[in-house]
């Protein structure tokens, strides 16, 4: 079998190698920031498992800088990502002190999402930290798209995001899954023209991203929503 499946197979590591022209390479790269900025708090004692680590990128940014951080994707296999499923992590209960979940949950189907935390919760230490990025259905794009037409802007195809959610759902999924949501931001506001601008001019047009965080801070209204959620002592 194939060390690499799925897009990693037909697209190569191309979270480590970003393509200006990639849509969504604005939106990513200050994904990336917000991680760095966490992380920066934190004591490099700290065990951080990567869920959906893709190729792997984030764990050799954060290895490099000496971090102890794994990880683990279903469709990657190299020196420092295990190739699993998050419905059935391969490892001990209470291993992680952290753990990064950045868009995945959107790739599992609605059903699977309240197991994959589960999982998550099960393999984060007493008051651990989950690091969780998802898109957000009911960005203003979207809505107001849904106002006048009736259809929504999805975050991606249907077969890509068969779980796509409006945020306040993923929120509502946290806390009945015994996480309490400690800390909620958002990237990129949605403005039709800016949206468009972005979606068709990456590369020149991302700086807006950044711009329009700034002016509109309403995660809610944002495509990608970012939150830090703490592992609660209660049991469900």
């Amino acid at each position: 079998m194939s060390l690499i499946s799925g897009d990693y197979a037909k697209r190569g590591d191309y979270h480590r190698h970003l393509d200006p022209h990639w849509s969504y390479a604005p939106i990513y790269r200050r994904k990336l920031a917000w991680v760095d900025s966490f992380l920066a708090e934190r004591s490099k004692d700290a065990r951080i498992l990567d869920v959906g680590a893709g190729e792997g990128a984030l764990v050799e940014r954060y290895r490099e800088r000496g971090y102890d951080v794994v990880g683990i994707d279903s469709a990657y296999e190299s020196q420092h990502v295990k190739r699993g499923d998050i419905l059935a992590l391969p490892f001990e209960d209470e291993g992680f002190d952290v753990l990064f979940c950045l868009d995945v949950l959107e790739h599992l189907e609605l059903l699977e999402q309240a197991s994959a935390l589960d999982e998550i919760r099960r393999v984060l230490k007493p008051g651990g930290l989950l690091l969780m990025s998802v898109p957000n259905l009911a960005h203003f794009h979207s809505r107001l798209r849904f106002l006048f037409t009736g259809q929504l802007t999805r975050t991606s195809a249907v077969e890509r995001h068969p779980g796509d959610r409006p945020v306040s759902e993923y929120l509502d999924l946290l806390r009945t899954r015994a996480f309490s949501v400690e800390r909620q931001s958002g990237i990129f506001p949605t403005l039709p023209l800016a949206f468009r601008a972005v979606n068709h001019h990456p590369d020149k047009m991302g700086w807006l991203v950044g711009l329009l965080d700034t002016l509109l801070p309403f995660p809610n209204l944002c495509f990608l929503t970012t939150l830090v959620a703490r592992k609660s002592s209660q049991t469900r």
